[in-house]
């Protein structure tokens, strides 16, 4: 029998990428157990379409004229540590999640599902969860995000499908083996340097945190040694830092049993946001590639004897899309062209541009491509 609920209509979105998804799974799940990660088994394509179809019509509900925000972790209780139980086990229905819902909005708090006799119940509550189980996430109305723990790092998600309405993406595993692939690309879709402890998982936070704030903003990483950036920029700076302000290179450096007062990761977690608050303010923030804030409010112009841009190469790291050559405004207004510029200028730069719509850009100089590369990423940062 249909683990679907009978009285509501099936998502289509739903039973498609069911089986994309349990495929991505049984891959991961067969190299976490390889490098020795806590485990669990993997939900079947039948149990993920249920969960994703009950997730997707919870999203259109409202509890007191409020946005149901919940996460549903698709594990059994005895796979993980100190579960919360419910004592009667709750059926899995779109009313029940949505009652439910503002228990557990907070982040890192999951609404646990698996089968009881065969029927799929929400049972309680999870906090830690192995990488190998399936998070089904409300973000918002019609949009829900497919995703799973980062290796051993708690806390750190990898986003594996994001389902908006209709529109399916799955997030391609191997957009980061591409020439040129920048490490925050990287890092975003579960590789790289972050996975090993390196704090480039720094700016992955800083682009979430500039992505939150929904008004837009550029960030422009600099190299740490070489000042040939500030060609690139209208000077006097409108506000310029001087010393660099180097709490967040601070915290970065740290280990988190090195840090006092504040756990790390909160404190980090605040000179992150302090920074991607800067963003918000017309003109780019520019930091060092060792995170050392040097100011923002800045004017890029047009390096001295440089062309003008014209175009650039866009990829997004989802299935079944392919490259294609642009010009920097089609990709948005000044903030796209006007960062494009500057690393076609800085190639040793790289420029983060976030859209007040959510999209979300990160701009790289393509030796193998010799042109700018525009990487469409918002997909990865929900």
């Amino acid at each position: 029998m249909s683990d679907l609920d009978l009285h509501i209509p099936p998502y289509a979105a739903a039973r498609l990428v069911a089986p994309r998804v349990f495929d991505h799974f049984t891959r991961h799940a067969a190299v976490s157990l390889e490098r020795g990660r806590w485990t669990a088994p993997v939900a079947d394509s039948a149990t993920i379409e249920a969960v994703v179809n009950a997730a997707f019509w919870a999203s259109l509900r409202r509890e007191e004229g409020f946005v149901p925000r919940i996460s549903l972790a698709v594990i059994a209780p005895d796979e993980i540590p100190q579960p919360m139980h419910f004592e009667h086990a709750l059926p899995l229905r779109p009313a029940t999640l949505t009652r439910v819902a503002p228990a557990v909005e907070r982040a890192g708090i999951h609404l646990g599902v698996c089968r009881d006799n065969g029927e799929l119940v929400v049972w309680g509550t999870a906090r830690a969860v192995p990488s190998t189980c399936i998070v089904v996430e409300v973000s918002a109305p019609g949009l829900l995000v497919i995703k799973h723990q980062r290796g051993d790092d708690a806390g750190k998600f990898v986003n594996v499908a994001v389902l908006e309405g209709d529109q399916i993406k799955v997030v391609d595993e191997r957009a980061s083996t591409l020439p040129d692939c920048p490490a925050l690309v990287g890092s975003l879709l579960g590789f790289g340097a972050a996975e090993d402890g390196e704090p480039l998982h720094v700016m992955v936070q800083l682009a979430v945190s500039m992505r939150a704030h929904g008004r837009g903003g550029s960030l422009l990483v600099v190299p740490q040694t070489d000042v040939a950036w500030r060609e690139s920029i209208v000077h006097p700076m409108l506000y310029a830092v001087m010393p660099p302000y180097a709490e967040l290179a601070s915290l970065a450096r740290l280990a988190p049993e090195e840090s006092t007062g504040l756990t790390w990761q909160e404190a980090l977690t605040h000179a992150i946001d302090a920074v991607a608050g800067l963003t918000a303010v017309d003109g780019a923030t520019l930091v060092t590639s060792d995170y050392e804030l040097l100011g923002f409010g800045a004017k890029i112009a047009r390096r001295r004897g440089s062309a003008p841009v014209e175009q650039v190469s866009l990829t997004e790291p989802i299935e079944g899309t392919s490259a294609t050559v642009v010009h920097p405004t089609q990709l948005g207004g000044t903030r796209h062209l006007s960062s494009a510029q500057f690393v076609h200028d800085q190639r040793d730069a790289v420029a983060l541009v976030a859209s007040q719509d959510g999209q979300f850009t990160v701009f790289a100089w393509s030796p193998c491509e010799e042109m700018v590369h525009a990487h469409r990423v918002e997909a990865l940062l929900l």
